[in-house]
């Protein structure tokens, strides 16, 4: 049996454990410490956003968004139902109810142009994900929220580092989530950041995230005491893990080139199967710079990607495939979905398989990934001539 190639493996620097240490030396361990605010300045000044507060996760940070957005029973919230359950939950624990919106074929982003027929006189927001780091279409969706005054929140969890028309995913709507989780380009195991993008939200975000106090205030001597002023909840993350994502964003370019290195060796090597129809591979929209948060490649029916699937692991390569649409799940069914709802979600999220990708992945181990994918896909072609086609 040849050895194993992960799905995914976080890369380490060499700088997290140094730094926390130091962040364990100085006693500041709890929250908001030194690294926190590092983190916070790196990401508010490359990307040229309002105010960054860093958060546990990027659960948290939709939480605290949809917190923000002043959501209620009975308010709607314009989403894709291709996405991580934190998008949905976000907004189905302040009550309102998520409107599910199928998916572009090229990019697996919400289809902006499906949006303006979900608005009803309930809707409040639009929750845009960008997926695999390429950007959904940001002009059009902020314009059709200013014409029926929506508040955005972009779930960006995806996104960190990539743009969109040159501007930061996470930092057009009037929020952003970003997410540090391990499967991440920039990781500290589990973490988060919120994104401000409208200064008249940045105090009350402050508040919620600081249990509905102003302890912030306090500390920046802007009031003599701080108290409970607001609802809120305790969405501060630990030093330790702000010390350990420091290490990470100072090596984003490092990260981000040798991602690019990983991405162009798939792009390149399965394009020739595109070329016969035997898979899909991703598009990148022009004005969209994706991080190259992943590979993902899309067959022709759900039958040969569970087949190619089992076949990798057969061969040690461990690929895997990614959301089930939320319409389609337990919940969705409780908010009035059934299947055949939303087709290109369903069609799509069948046929995806994302490849192992990593910073370390080796080129060896790519050339195996693309051979055992290719030999499986041209014997499966030829055993089923009649199947359907990408």
């Amino acid at each position: 049996m040849p050895p194993k190639i992960p799905f995914n493996r976080p890369f380490i620097t060499g700088k997290e454990i140094e730094y926390i240490a130091s962040a364990i030396s100085s006693g500041g361990i709890a929250a908001d410490g030194h690294f926190t605010r590092r983190c916070a300045e790196f990401l508010t000044d490359r990307f040229s956003i309002h105010k960054v507060l860093m958060t546990p996760s990027c659960t948290s940070a939709l939480e605290l968004s949809a917190m923000l957005c002043d959501l209620k029973p009975g308010d709607e919230v314009i989403m894709p139902s291709f996405t991580f359950v934190s998008t949905a939950n976000a907004v189905v624990r302040a009550g309102a109810k998520p409107v599910f919106v199928d998916i572009r074929p090229d990019t697996l982003n919400i289809d902006e142009r499906l949006i303006e027929k979900s608005i009803t006189e309930k809707t409040k927001a639009i929750f845009p994900v960008h997926y695999a780091g390429v950007s959904c279409e940001m002009d059009s969706i902020m314009e059709i929220a200013h014409r029926h005054k929506l508040l955005v929140v972009e779930d960006a969890a995806q996104g960190v580092n990539a743009t969109y028309n040159g501007r930061a995913l996470g930092s057009i709507g009037h929020l952003g989530a970003y997410s540090f989780h391990d499967t991440k380009n920039y990781v500290c195991g589990e973490g988060g950041a919120l994104c401000v993008n409208s200064p008249e939200l940045a105090e009350r975000a402050e508040i919620i995230r600081e249990k509905g106090t102003n302890r912030s205030q306090f500390f920046r001597g802007e009031v003599d005491k701080y108290s409970w002023v607001d609802v809120g909840s305790s969405y501060v993350p630990a030093e330790v893990l702000c010390a350990f994502l420091l290490a990470q964003l100072e090596a984003m370019d490092e990260i981000t080139a040798r991602r690019r290195e990983v991405h162009q060796f798939y792009l390149e090597n399965l394009a020739p199967l595109e070329e016969r129809e035997l898979l899909t591979i991703p598009r990148v929209p022009s004005g969209c710079q994706t991080n190259y948060h992943m590979f993902y490649v899309l067959v022709g029916d759900a039958r040969t990607r569970d087949d190619l699937m089992a076949h990798l692991k057969q061969n040690s390569i461990s690929a895997v495939f990614h959301y089930v649409p939320l319409h389609n799940s337990a919940m969705g069914k409780r908010f009035g979905y059934s299947e055949g709802d939303l087709p290109l979600t369903e069609d799509l999220s069948g046929r995806l398989l994302r490849l192992p990708f990593y910073f370390d992945i080796t080129r060896d181990e790519q050339v195996r990934v693309v051979t055992t994918l290719s030999e499986f896909l041209v014997q499966t072609k030829a055993a089923r001539p009649g199947r359907q086609q990408l």
